[in-house]
């Protein structure tokens, strides 16, 4: 019913001629993207106020060895984004409206034959599914220093994120591994949002933002569609973050920041119990610290060079089982010459084991190691404005903490494009 009902707000906004524009220039949609200008009518919709974004990743896969099996997959992902500038459509300034619809596909799991704690994968979901992602309304204010958030939101839109690991197509290079891994359906990150309030306040580069959440998103018991629920004992997920960004979009990356989150509920404690022989309840939270920056800009455009991240995180050792992870990485745009629009990177992500978490394993006859470490190369070739082509290769050192487990490699290639 969710569904639909949002379904007929977006389309029903379309059919209206509703347009959005985060500035005054009109894209050129003729050449970046498939369909091109739609008779004009992108034209006429952005006029009045909305964009209309609509997206297709497929990633083929192959476990070439080590891991639990080999084995190859095919993953996908379609999207439609409608960003609404209310000010142009109904007078109300400051305001937008943001709704992003999304639908798996794919036949099987890559995970499933490489075994990874940090996944390999970051569109890989548990089934195939056509949900809402996102769906809120931001109002802004003195001067646009102070913003606020209502809706269907996902954190990693905003918290814990660097523009210049979204290169990669390993999932802790979006929502870390350490936090991925949290609360009794993991925080609202893709596929699924929560329903959530974000406040933010920006000014001289210098931000501090924070959002509550609904502590468990979507529905435990059904992937499938859109839920939103409030259940008794799903608590609440809240985030603070603070830091100094002056990276401009496109040109130069600079930032660095801090945050620390915490849920209500809290979470069972893997080897103690209390006098009645329960696990004792442990506080779920963490901090983490990120920090990206150009390190080296080509001197005929700022775009092109050479970027770096690093990013590191914990969670409540008594509880998970990696009580941290780090990741640091390297980026560069314009690698060759006559190909500006190609990106390169490599990156490695290591996630730690926490000692209950050996200890519990090791009492049910598995030996764990230490932490899993992998490593990620990749090409993104921008063949057209809207085509890009990205293969990549990943080797998994001790796949899911495992010692029965080889060290895995992974091959693929993602093809996306804008239509």
């Amino acid at each position: 019913m969710l569904n639909r009902l949002v379904m007929t707000l977006v389309f029903g906004f379309l059919a209206s001629n509703i347009a959005f524009a985060e500035d005054e220039k009109a894209p050129d949609w003729n050449a970046e993207t498939l369909t091109g200008n739609w008779g004009e009518g992108r034209s006429s919709l952005y006029d009045k106020g909305i964009t209309v974004e609509l997206t297709h990743k497929s990633d083929m896969l192959a476990n070439t060895s080590g891991g639990i099996r080999r084995g190859s997959v095919w993953l996908a992902n379609s999207e439609i984004a409608v960003n609404t500038d209310m000010g142009k459509f109904a007078g109300w300034d400051a305001t937008t409206i943001f709704v992003q619809y999304h639908v798996q596909h794919g036949n099987k799991s890559i995970n499933n034959y490489a075994g990874s704690f940090a996944g390999v994968d970051n569109i890989e979901t548990s089934t195939n599914a056509g949900q809402f992602y996102q769906a809120w309304l931001q109002k802004n204010s003195a001067d646009d220093r102070l913003s606020a958030l209502a809706g269907l939101y996902a954190v990693d839109s905003e918290f814990y994120v660097t523009d210049t690991s979204g290169l990669f197509l390993q999932p802790p290079y979006g929502m870390s591994a350490e936090m991925a891994q949290t609360g009794q359906n993991g925080p609202p990150v893709f596929p699924m949002g929560a329903l959530a309030v974000r406040l933010k306040y920006a000014s001289s580069g210098y931000y501090v933002q924070g959002a509550l959440t609904d502590g468990v998103p979507g529905n435990l018991n059904n992937p499938q569609g859109t839920h939103i629920r409030l259940d008794q004992g799903d608590g609440t997920l809240a985030v603070l973050e603070m830091g100094y960004n002056t990276s401009e979009e496109g040109k130069s990356f600079n930032k660095t920041a801090l945050g620390l989150w915490r849920y209500s509920a809290r979470a069972d404690d893997l080897i103690d119990v209390d006098a009645l022989n329960n696990p004792i309840r442990r506080a779920d939270q963490g901090f983490y610290f990120l920090a990206e920056r150009t390190l080296r800009a080509e001197q005929n455009d700022p775009a092109q060079g050479l970027s770096g991240f690093v990013r590191f995180g914990t969670v409540n050792k008594n509880v998970y089982q990696a009580e941290w992870s780090g990741s640091l990485g390297l980026h560069y745009q314009g690698l060759f010459d006559g190909r500006d629009d190609d990106t390169a990177g490599i990156a490695v992500t290591t996630s730690h084991a926490s000692s209950k978490y050996r200890v519990v394993q090791l009492a049910l006859g598995n030996d764990t190691d230490s932490s899993e470490t992998v490593v990620e190369i990749t090409y993104r070739a921008q063949l057209k404005p809207w085509l890009s082509v990205q293969p990549m290769v990943q080797r998994i050192t001790n796949p899911n903490m495992d010692t029965t487990l080889r060290d895995a490699w992974v091959a693929g290639m993602r093809l996306e494009a804008a239509f």
